[in-house]
Order: structure tokens, then sequence, then C-alpha cells
């Protein structure tokens, strides 16, 4: 299989995470794929040009972070990180979806601070700054909760990713005054996958 990725792309981050952490380094190639220039070979792949994408052992492929996350979880008939009866625990759902927003929200901010300083929208940079504070607010009482603390699970590392990115980006540090987030975090970021991971 070859999973198409940037370094940088926190959603192929977390594809690059479920290959390790599944133990499918050797049945999937790692691809850097080149995005948003003009004519990339990418594109006869995938047209789309978003990462990650994936194309299976058939020559199927497929485009988006949770699909994807959830087949490569899949393949051994033992998902790890999208355990079924989840898909009606609401109180997860909730706590996954709310961590994949605040990850959209920091990638919408980042994407505008690397537009040309004129043509940047300080309405959306705020927009979302404060929306990553509130977010972060929100996930330091959220992280005490047993689904944040205990065993694997997509919102775990979509959250940890997500704060990861808005620290290397620019964005802050959103652990800062927040004791709870930050030890989740420091944990989090011990973990091997997320350190073999880590953007350049």
């Amino acid at each position: 299989m070859k999973l198409y990725v940037t370094f940088t792309s926190p959603y192929a981050r977390l594809g690059r995470i479920l290959v390790l952490e599944k133990a499918l380094e050797d049945r999937v190639d790692v691809i850097e794929a080149k995005t948003r220039v003009a004519n990339s070979p990418y594109y006869q792949i995938n047209p789309s040009g978003r990462v990650p994408y994936l194309v299976d052992d058939s020559g199927a492929g497929m485009e988006d972070s949770q699909i994807i996350c959830a087949y490569l979880d899949s393949l051994d008939g033992k998902p790890r990180f999208h355990d079924p009866r989840r898909r009606t625990d609401w109180a997860y759902q909730r706590l996954e979806f709310a961590a994949r927003n605040m990850c959209e929200g920091i990638l919408v901010w980042s994407r505008e601070m690397h537009r040309p300083e004129n043509e940047r929208s300080p309405s959306v940079l705020a927009h979302e700054a404060a929306r990553g504070r509130r977010m972060a607010d929100v996930f330091e009482e959220r992280v005490a909760d047993p689904l944040m603390q205990d065993g694997p699970s997509m919102a775990r590392l979509i959250l940890a990713v997500a704060l990861d990115a808005a620290a290397r980006r620019g964005f802050g540090d959103l652990t800062t005054g927040r004791p709870q987030l930050a030890a989740w975090m420091h944990a989090m970021s011990d973990l091997p996958s997320m350190q073999r991971t880590a953007p350049p």
C-alpha cells in the first residue's frame, strides 16, 4: 500500500501514527506528495491534491484521515483506535469531533498566516485564535475524562496532534496556563509514534 503525505500535515500525521501503532511499516510505503504546486504529478494520483491519501493493495484510493485511519486500524481485524462500541458512544464521539474541529481551526489560522500579509484576514485570524483558546479551555477540563485517559483512541491522537501543530506553527502553546492539559500533552508527547512522526 502507498500512503501519500506531507510531513507538515497534522491529518497526514494521524495516518503515519496509525501505520506505526499498528506495525504496518512493512505493508505501507509512506510517500511524500508535492502539494500546492502547479502540475504536480501527485494530482494524477489524487486529483484533489489533499493529504493523506491511501492506495490500497487492490489499487483503490481513499482520501481523508478519518477513513484512512479506520481502514488501517481494521486490517488485522482487531481495531484499537476505532472500537466498534464507540460508534454510538455519543460521549466519546463528542470528544473526538471536538478535537477534530479544534485541529481544523488551528489549520485555518495557519493557512491564513501563510498568505502574504496584505492578503490575510484579521477577522479570520481573530476568530480562529479565539476558537482555539476556547477549545483549549474545554479540554483543560475534559482531558480528565476517562475516555481521554484510558487506552488508545482517535480522540486522544487528534487532540495531541492539534496541540502540537498549534505550538509548532506559531499559533501558541495552548497548554500554557492549563495544567491538566499540559500534563496530559506531556504524556502523549512521550508516545514513540508521536515522537517518530514529529514534523521537521
